[in-house]
């Protein structure tokens, strides 16, 4: 029967379905087989023929006919389960099953009515599906929808490659079948690769894309941060009840880390063949990312350390969280393991990078917010895996590209979900003595980017890019700036020496948010100023030997310290400042910064097209609750440090609602006016003042002014090369006070930023599933969608 005949037949059906007033008997297979028996439909035709309003009309006025409907397709699919699925008939009708309820399932999740529906046990389906005396053992749909698509995934000849030589050979037995020989790709845990089949690969992903919707109910929820919701799906999916648990897990692993877009090494290779494996790795990741949704600040996380075994999994105890994914994520402790995820995810994250400067030899692959959320479960769920990225310089390969994305997005307003995930994921390294070492590896590689051109380090190539986000980015990245700063302090101390470009990059910043309008127009301001002059501090005290472009900076912009220093705190001083702010609303100013010209090749990074469409975050907690304090002991060693007192009064809590708002709306008021709006006050204005951090840098100007005057004096000289020249020979031993004690402020896991993850990346995978549109018109709970 031709194509066309088939999807007539189809809508036929689904017409019937839907003008059916009456319950269609579960046991009429001549109506039901229509669906799935005689048709050829693929994806893209089944969401064309059942169209969104007659799926929510059969729910509302023929209830009992989109049950049967349910029930009698997850029935298919268990019988394929079961059986193997040998012919091809077999084969169609699981993929048509599996393509119906990917389209009806969202319609179910956004009727609170319906959510029910799948936990329920359906009277008379027992495991054997032979009527009532079964029934005690019934499992509820979901379940069985759940263990079919997992035997599925490892079926010989359907989505596994058979291990049978002979065809006289009986079948594989399904139920003894080990899916552990059965795993996808080489790689952890396996070091077998088998022939790539276009076939299996294509079945994987429509059963994938299947799951990735039983799990998408999350959608349909709204925020809540208190509930460390566990999504029931999920949770089951990755319990001892799925035995295929183990496999999956490093098939999707390994399909991911595995993947190499460029074409088997061969550049512009991709024009010859059409790379299906593309869409099966999109698909693994977004799957993997979701059954790693586990809010690792509420369970105890597997510790550290524990004996290595002879296995791909560490055996360490406790045994960690039910969820298996997380859990065996968490074990993995080979050094080659960790080689390959970090090689895999390097190559796919700088995969956007090739593309600039060889245009159209790689294929661009789309996946990379997916990336990062993997990436970032890793290092956050495996503490093992993270001490090994930090290892080496490899962790740079990772660096750069999220550089290149934040650079890239920063006025782009769709994209403020990647500037968070890829700041969040700087700030977790950043926590790490080893990042701020690794910075000083000297910047080669010119990926052609839109910032200055410089030579120097990593740590210059981090500093000119967050110049840059603070400076031309938009508006809604403002409660990024603490993050970003909190990133430069932490690996301060350990930078042994930036460029002119930089250091003069960093007085921009302070002379920027040192000005009176900006200190005094919201409560949080000033928190930018006291990160930036730890900084210096940092440095000063204990990198000053190779850092002379930076005090020769410091030195020329003196007078934004004595500035500071003398900051105005009386009341019509405060209210002129305010008035200056409601004539210039410009956020910063760009005049003092000496752009330069931008780098060969590279594009100015854009705003998004209009009517593009993005999904709402839920706002991040502040810097104080996303972050711990630690001290760095002389040995090294980190103590954690308590948070004082008076710090919580001043910094109080984040503000609900719009970061943006947070932002602006101070945490706790000093003085409220009768409108309610914040007013700064002149107590308000000393206690902090009082402990801005200027000893060092005074002591450094009082030591070095006078010095550097007489040699220009001296010599005559307008010429920075001698005054630096001077600056390297010179030494402030015993000048400057007692060196702080170095202060890292650590990521912490919290409820917060669990609940923006979840928020984030069903975002992403909203957004990204396009062709067929999973998700795409329904009532999504979880985010609004918005057209920038």
């Amino acid at each position: 029967m031709g194509s066309s005949d088939s999807k007539l037949n189809f809508r036929k059906a689904v017409i019937q379905l839907t003008t059916k007033t009456q319950p269609v008997e579960a046991t009429d297979d001549a109506f039901w087989d229509q669906f799935w028996a005689d048709t050829a439909t693929s994806v893209q035709d089944v969401f064309a023929l059942v169209p969104a309003a007659e799926i929510r009309a059969v729910r509302e006025e023929s209830p009992s006919n989109l049950a049967t409907l349910c029930y009698k397709a997850v029935e298919k699919l268990v019988q394929g389960a079961e059986s193997g699925c040998h012919s091809e008939k077999e084969k169609q009708i699981v993929l048509n099953c599996s393509r119906l309820l990917t389209r009806v399932l969202p319609y179910i999740f956004e009727d609170p009515d319906w959510r029910g529906f799948f936990w329920s046990t359906v009277p008379g389906a027992g495991r054997g599906g032979q009527g009532e005396e079964d029934d005690e053992n019934a499992r509820p749909l979901a379940e069985s929808l759940l263990l079919a698509i997992a035997d599925l995934l490892f079926c010989p000849d359907f989505t596994v490659q058979s291990h049978r030589r002979s065809t006289v050979d009986s079948a594989e037995d399904v139920h003894s079948l080990d899916s552990c020989e059965y795993i996808w790709e080489a790689g952890v845990g396996f070091a077998h690769s088998p022939q790539p089949n276009y076939i299996h690969d294509m079945n994987r992903m429509e059963l994938l894309k299947l799951l990735l919707t039983c799990f998408s109910e999350a959608m349909y929820l709204p925020p809540a941060p208190e509930s460390g919701s566990t999504n029931p799906w999920v949770q089951f999916f990755c319990s001892t009840e799925n035995r295929h648990a183990l496999p999956l897990f490093t098939s999707l692993l390994n399909t991911v880390c595995a993947y190499d877009p460029v074409g088997y090494g061969i550049p512009y290779n991709h024009l010859l063949f059409s790379d299906y494996r593309e869409p099966l790795v999109e698909e693994a990741a977004q799957v993997l990312i979701v059954t790693l949704d586990h809010d690792s600040a509420s369970s105890a996380s597997p510790t550290v350390d524990g004996t290595t075994t002879g296995t791909a999994m560490d055996d360490a105890d406790p045994p960690g969280p039910e969820n298996l994914f997380v859990n065996y994520l968490s074990r993995i402790h080979r050094e080659e393991d960790f080689q390959f995820i970090l090689k895999g995810i390097a190559r796919l994250l700088s995969n956007p990078l090739l593309q600039t400067y060889l245009p159209n030899s790689t294929k661009k692959i789309q996946f990379h917010q997916e990336l990062l959320v993997l990436f970032w479960k890793l290092c956050d769920f495996n503490k093992k895996f993270l001490f090994f990225v930090l290892k080496s310089s490899d962790v740079l390969d990772i660096l750069v590209p999220i550089l290149f994305f934040l650079n890239d997005a920063r006025a782009d307003q769709s994209r403020v979900g990647l500037m968070h995930i890829g700041v969040f994921i700087l700030l977790l390294l950043s926590g790490e003595r080893n990042f701020g070492v690794r910075l000083n590896k000297p910047y080669s590689v010119r990926v052609p980017m839109d910032i200055p051109v410089f030579t120097g380090t990593h740590a210059d190539l981090l500093i000119v890019v967050f110049h840059k986000i603070i400076t031309s980015g938009h508006q809604r990245l403002q409660p990024l700036f603490d993050c970003l700063l909190t990133i430069v302090v932490n690996v301060s101390p350990y930078l042994k020496s930036l460029s002119m470009v930089t250091a003069n990059k960093l007085l921009h910043l302070l002379e920027a948010f040192s000005t009176t309008w900006f200190l005094f127009s919201a409560a949080q301001n000033h928190h930018l100023v006291f990160f930036l002059l730890e900084v210096f501090n940092n440095i000063i005290q204990y990198q000053f030997d190779g850092n002379s472009n930076l005090v020769y900076a410091i030195i020329r912009k003196r007078s934004v310290f004595h500035q500071l220093a003398n900051l105005p705190t009386d009341p019509p001083t405060i209210h002129k400042a305010l008035q200056r702010r409601r004539r210039t609303p410009e956020p910063l100013s760009r005049t003092g910064s000496q752009e330069g010209t931008s780098m060969e090749g590279s594009r100015p990074a854009a705003p998004a097209e209009p009517g593009t469409l993005k999904t709402s975050l839920v706002a991040t907690p502040g810097i104080d609750k996303l972050t711990e304090k630690s001290q760095v002991s002389e040995d090294g060693t980190l103590r954690s440090l308590e948070p004082e007192p008076q710090q919580s009064s001043e910094d109080g809590s984040p503000a609900k609602g719009e970061p943006s708002q947070a932002w602006r709306e101070q945490r706790r008021p000093s003085s409220s006016s009768a409108s309610g709006q914040w007013s700064p006050t002149p107590e308000w204005v000393l206690s902090w003042k009082s402990k801005l951090p200027l000893q060092t840098i005074m002591r450094l100007l009082q030591v070095l002014v006078p010095q550097v005057e007489k040699i220009c004096i001296d010599k005559g000289l307008t010429d920075e090369s001698e005054i630096l020249r001077f600056l390297q020979h010179g030494t402030l031993v015993g000048l400057l006070p007692v060196p702080h004690p170095i202060l890292i402020r650590k990521y912490q896991a919290n409820s917060g930023t669990a609940m923006w993850f979840r928020t984030y990346m069903w975002g992403v995978i909203y957004l990204r599933n396009v062709d067929p549109p999973v998700w795409y018109d329904t009532d999504v709970k979880l985010f609004e969608i918005q057209r920038v």
